[in-house]
């Protein structure tokens, strides 16, 4: 019987461990903004960089289609499909049964080892545009390497299937919503360019001689994926964008280096710990990308140049570039650790003969599972049945906010403009999470408000601001501009709860600008 990993049973395991601790509260702040903007393209009252391509609306369309029609819980379950998707598409190739797979212990050991890593950074498993890119992903790894598969039997473009042409039909309307889903839809082309560098690779080590029509047909394949964008109505801004993206990114221009810097989630997981922030995440990070990395080179020099290795590799050095990226590297690692545990059954039985019994593997792997489901379950115990992180999100002072209009414009925390914007829309906010949509300069300023407050001060006496609201726990940077605020006597205290404080601005002649 095939007990391994790559059999249905640890194939339906993984993407279930995936969908189980995907389930949490909304605490990932970019999906209200989302959510405002499926409902009504939004605008903060601050300058906008131009031109505006909303590379999300399709994202947006989707979401806003199912919190239109069952709220967060139904969102969160959704986004727990989605996700469980994601890692059976990346461990479908791996699903094929072998007359050489590895024992019960070798299988379960793999499970367990999903498991943990899941739930290690089961907060990274929030509802973003980066799931869709995933879950496209997640569908070329399947269909690409059929639509790149060369062989002696077919060395003509002619003789290709009727097959190939229907998926690469599939792949090319994929593409074209990619494009309008997120910026990474650069990375379906790219992914191409792996896939098609692979298979060469292969042709090549197997001495199969390519005729020129199908290497027309490959390269064409992959330049039609890159064209995708000019099907828009955005064409050539919609092209560039991800090139903008990638700037802020990882800073590569001065103006950009205020982003890559202050934004957490594009911070190195080195730069996070030795910040002494989230230490253990990190640690685990930075492991996992070493062994990836490794395991990588390690092929490379053994001569097998495959897709895996060379996704790997890529995926590894962008996570430790930037730790956002480290769901883009979980499900090639976890296929690598499928191929690796295929690998290790034998050995792995071997051992256990002599040393100890695949009973007492079973048990101790059953232990480990039950253990992290106890705590997963456990946590469930803490969230309300909204299923909002109120910590993160001002639920409460938004409320009073809709309520008690205010003269004057509104300051607000980037990570509460989103949710602000969907909740009180006649309010606009200074700013939200799109940060792409500001210059380097403003974003630089409004960070230095937290620092500086006559600096604040005077800005909003110039630009009318009439009510700020601050974070009182979580990113809570705003703790010398608060305290400076609430001793002024042109600002007066009018709402505080344990998450958030509410001021109003007083000064003479004041007019209405919301």
């Amino acid at each position: 019987m095939n007990n391994g990993l790559a059999n249905r049973y640890g194939f339906l395991a993984v993407a279930v461990a995936a969908a189980l601790f995907s389930i949490f509260p909304l605490t990932d702040t970019d999906i209200w903004w989302h959510l405002a903007c499926a409902r009504e393209w939004v605008q903060t009252w601050t300058p906008t960089r131009l031109p505006v391509v909303n590379v999300h609306e399709y994202f947006q369309r989707v979401v806003g289609l199912v919190y239109g029609i069952g709220g967060a819980p139904l969102l969160v379950a959704f986004k727990a499909v989605l996700w469980g998707a994601v890692f059976a598409l990346f461990l479908l190739p791996q699903k094929k049964p072998c007359v050489e797979c590895q024992s019960k212990s070798a299988s379960l050991a793999g499970v367990t080892l999903a498991a943990i890593v899941f739930f290690i950074f089961r907060y990274h498993f929030e509802i973003r545009p980066v799931l869709f890119s995933l879950l496209f992903l997640g569908i070329y790894w399947n269909l690409l390497p059929h639509i790149f598969r060369v062989s002696h039997l077919a060395p003509r473009v002619s003789h290709l299937a009727p097959r190939t042409y229907f998926l690469l039909l599939f792949v090319l309307v994929i593409q074209w919503l990619w494009c309008k889903c997120q910026g990474l839809y650069i990375l379906g082309p790219l992914f191409a360019v792996a896939v098609l560098v692979s298979a060469w690779l292969d042709a090549w080590r197997l001495e199969i001689k390519l005729s020129k029509g199908l290497r027309l047909f490959h390269v064409g394949v992959v330049l039609a994926l890159f064209a995708m964008p000019f099907l828009h109505s955005e064409g050539l801004n919609l092209f560039l964008y991800p090139f903008g993206l990638l700037d802020r990114l990882v800073g590569m221009s001065p103006s950009a280096a205020v982003f890559a810097s202050e934004i957490a989630e594009n911070r190195s997981p080195f730069t996070l710990l030795m910040a002494g922030e989230n230490v253990l995440e990190s640690v685990v990070m930075i492991a996992l990308c070493g062994a990836g990395l490794v395991i990588a080179v390690w092929n490379a020099l053994k001569g097998r140049l495959g897709l895996m290795p060379i996704c790997l590799f890529a995926t590894a050095v962008l996570t430790l570039v930037a730790e956002r990226n480290f769901v883009l590297f979980m499900p090639v690692f976890l296929y690598g650790v499928v191929m690796f545990c295929n690998s290790l059954g034998p050995r792995l039985e071997a051992w256990g003969s002599k040393k100890i019994t695949s009973h007492h593997l079973l048990i101790i792997f059953f232990c480990l599972l039950f253990f992290l489901l106890g705590l997963w379950a456990r946590s469930l115990l803490a969230y309300d049945s909204s299923m909002i992180a109120s910590q993160r999100v001002p639920v409460d002072a938004a409320a009073w906010m809709a309520a008690h209009p205010h003269e004057g414009r509104l300051f607000n925390d980037d990570r509460a403009g989103g949710y602000l914007e969907l909740v009180n829309p006649d309010d606009s906010v200074y700013i939200d999470g799109r940060f792409i949509l500001k210059t380097a300069d403003f974003f630089e300023r409004y960070l230095h408000y937290a620092d500086d407050p006559p600096l604040f001060m005077r800005d909003a006496d110039s630009l009318h601001i009439g009510r700020a609201i601050f974070p009182l726990r979580y990113y809570a940077r705003w703790g010398k501009l608060v305290s400076a605020l609430e001793t002024h006597e042109d600002w007066n205290v009018v709402y505080r709860d344990s998450l958030y404080i509410v001021l109003n601005h007083i000064f003479p002649n004041l007019v209405s600008e919301r």
